[in-house]
């Protein structure tokens, strides 16, 4: 006979596959950080340009995140606007008082990509490495695909766009398009990037390289880790639209 299953378990259960839901989306969980970091209230149309999305699509992940909880819907009579629906009351989207942890659990996190990193280095041996970043590579591409990055971009646009989608993915990136340069405070692979730099800091890299990729901006980036302050990704300024 099967364990009946207690309240706090399925209490556990539904709280995963609400965050899950809410936030699984690579573009969302970005939305949702930049509207809890934003001094105002956001709508649609701002996040719809700080994304270089279509407004309808940002729409989507707002009201997503404010129907599970994470936002709070308010109106507010928008000036300076002519044309249709101009003084028409805009919704603005702010945080809730619905606070989540946007990382993995360390442990569980740690301990997954431990294995992975194992598995890769035993069926790759010496090209461990190598096969890290193609695997990066060909995400990078997926997602830059995904998220509906945009293609021919400017660099600094490029750069810009990269950084919120690492961010994203639970990386604290930012970038300094300037020096041409990405900057990684926090990353997500938590204690496995130090155990194991040259794997993971090769998927890190091919992920960058595919978003680049995904813009028709082919880039060899080149990963300086530093454990106790930033990570570097050198992305030339050099590189030319294909």
């Amino acid at each position: 006979m099967s364990k009946p299953i207690s309240a706090a378990s399925r209490l556990l259960d539904e709280r995963i596959g609400d965050i899950t839901s809410a936030l699984g989306d690579p573009t969302r969980r970005a939305v949702y950080i930049a509207v809890r970091e934003a001094a105002d209230p956001l709508t649609s149309t701002d996040v719809a340009e700080l994304f270089e999305i279509h407004p309808n699509v940002a729409r989507h992940h707002l009201d997503k995140l404010a129907n599970d909880g994470y936002l709070e819907v308010d109106r507010r009579r928008q000036t300076g606007r002519t044309g249709p629906g101009a003084g028409r009351p805009a919704k603005c989207y702010s945080p809730s008082g619905k606070g989540i942890d946007l990382h993995f659990p360390a442990r569980r996190h740690d301990l997954l990509v431990e294995l992975l990193v194992r598995i890769v280095e035993r069926s790759g041996g010496s090209d461990a490495a190598r096969v890290a970043e193609d695997v990066g590579r060909e995400y990078g591409e997926e997602l830059a695909a995904e998220i509906g990055s945009p293609v021919d971009a400017e660099y600094e646009t490029a750069v810009t766009a990269i950084a919120r989608a690492m961010t994203g993915l639970g990386f604290e990136m930012s970038a300094d398009p300037g020096a041409g340069r990405l900057l990684t405070s926090s990353c997500p692979f938590g204690g496995a990037a130090a155990q194991h730099p040259e794997v993971v800091c090769s998927l890190d890299r091919g992920i960058v390289s595919g978003l680049f990729a995904g813009m028709s901006r082919p880039c060899e980036p080149v990963l300086h880790p530093d454990p106790d302050d930033e990570c570097v990704t050198e992305v030339p300024v050099s590189i030319t639209a294909r």
